[in-house]
């Protein structure tokens, strides 16, 4: 792809990935990391992080484990995908591109 496509595309400021999947990113880098510090990275606000955080725990994705003030956040990379289109693949295929 060409140097003016890319910028093309970032001016329109869309990602291939969900936010959802970002925050997975930051978790699987950093599973003590705070929420500051994913909505820094991610681009969106604590609020939404603690939202989408929220969404993982209820689907099965993120368990939250408390350590006094603190959280560590475990995934369970074996979950399916959830799109029929990528229901074949588990969260760890792509974690396994993305985060290395």
């Amino acid at each position: 792809m060409s140097n003016g496509a890319l910028q093309s595309m970032n001016s329109k400021h869309w990602t291939f990935l969900s936010n959802h999947a970002h925050v997975l990113v930051c978790l699987v880098r950093d599973p003590e990391a705070r929420l500051r510090k994913i909505a820094d990275d991610v681009g969106i606000t604590e609020r939404a992080v603690q939202r989408i955080i929220g969404e993982l725990e209820e689907a099965g994705v993120v368990t939250r484990h408390r350590f006094g003030r603190r959280n560590r956040y475990e995934l369970d990379l074996d979950c399916s995908l959830r799109h029929p289109l990528e229901s074949h693949k588990t969260l760890a295929s792509v974690i396994n591109i993305i985060a290395k």
